[in-house]
């Protein structure tokens, strides 16, 4: 493919590839590009996307109206579902993304879907190479069956993730990464323990509220009012309960400004989920702040929080609770350096510029 006019082939920073292409992204419609507040998704595929557009190839972004595209943006509906509170089954509004990203493939060098189980059903229909990214769970009931005949070119986030299906022809494992020197340090701190993600079970909202009240530390919960019938149930039925006697700031879905400031200010930040952590986004940016993360060691959290250097981790809450006391004996600048350089944007695209590279020159096989 020749690079489209105008383009100055000075632009093209990585040794991985040897020109720029036409790269398209394609985003889910539940979300905006980037989110207003809570989406890690949609997040980290405006920094991919913003970060590539910087390198000089040409991004088209296909996603809600609402999105903010660093290069070209196809709309795939006109508002993203949760702004237009659409609940519910949106796998309808997915198969329109699917076939609007399919309509402009032939002006791509290379289609990237980050549909999660529907990027295979994408990767098929796909006349020009395709990169699939999984951003969540791969535990599913169906993943199996999904997965029993996997197209070329899918990519997990985290080793942890790609360890669920080894089966899997891997085309890389590519970390989530972001704009992190930004990220507020040295800030004055509290004595509270902060928690931000969803109110589901599998974040271990509940299990938070345990450790704060045994430590004794007062809890800032940053997130979203629930709007999925089964995650209403849940917050009245469950997680309001628990707020009982508790000393816990509810402070709703917070904005990045304020999201950063609640992070670099607390004394920890709390993960105690069970769940097989795809990655965590919260994570990182803890750790960027050099405020350190106490989670369970499930997932792909000890990947990214080294035990007893970015900060703990623990099997239930006695033993997350213990480590809360142990925050101080931590180096939070180290902590911060160590974040910024391994979790950057930067080697993101490193990493996306390399698998794209071996869909192109035909190293990864599509079947």
């Amino acid at each position: 493919m020749r690079h489209r006019p105008g383009r100055s082939d000075r632009a093209l920073t990585s040794p991985r590839l040897d020109r720029l292409l036409r790269i398209g992204q394609v985003a889910p419609p539940a979300e905006r590009v980037p989110p207003l507040g809570y989406g890690g998704t949609e997040r980290v595929i405006d920094e991919l996307a913003r970060e590539l557009a910087r390198r000089g190839h040409d991004v088209v972004l296909f996603a809600s109206g609402d999105s903010e595209a660093p290069g070209r943006h196809v709309a795939t509906i006109p508002v993203s579902l949760r702004a237009a509170d659409v609940g519910g089954d949106t796998s309808p509004w997915t198969t329109v993304t699917q076939l609007i990203a399919l309509r402009h493939q032939h002006e791509l060098d290379i289609l990237h879907g980050h549909l999660d189980f529907h990027n295979l059903v994408l990767a098929r229909a796909a006349e020009v190479p395709f990169v699939g990214t999984f951003h969540s769970r791969l535990d599913r009931p169906f993943a199996d069956a999904a997965l029993e005949d996997p197209p070329a070119g899918l990519v997990a986030i985290s080793r942890a993730q790609a360890g669920q299906h080894p089966e899997v022809p891997w085309a890389g494992v590519v970390h989530n990464g972001l704009s992190l020197k930004q990220m507020p340090f040295g800030r004055d701190r509290d004595d509270s323990l902060c928690f931000v993600g969803r109110i589901t079970p599998e974040k271990g909202v509940i299990e938070a509220i345990e450790i704060a009240r045994t430590t004794g530390r007062p809890l800032r919960i940053a997130a979203k009012v629930p709007y999925l019938p089964w995650e209403r149930q849940y917050h009245d039925e469950v997680f309001v309960p628990a707020l009982a006697g508790a000393d816990v700031e509810m402070l709703g879905e917070l904005g990045p400004v304020e999201r950063d400031a609640l992070l670099a200010s607390s004394h920890a930040t709390l993960m105690p989920g069970e769940w097989p952590e795809p990655f965590g986004l919260t994570a990182i940016e803890s750790l960027a702040c050099g405020t350190p993360v106490i989670c369970r060691p499930v997932g792909a959290l000890p990947e990214i929080v080294r035990d007893g250097v970015d900060g703990f981790t623990a099997p239930d809450v006695a033993g997350m609770a213990a480590a809360v006391e142990r925050v101080g004996v931590l180096d939070r600048s180290k902590i911060r350096t160590s974040v910024v350089e391994r979790f950057s944007a930067e080697r993101m695209a490193d990493g996306y510029e390399e698998v794209y590279a071996r869909m192109l020159s035909g190293a990864v096989t599509r079947t």
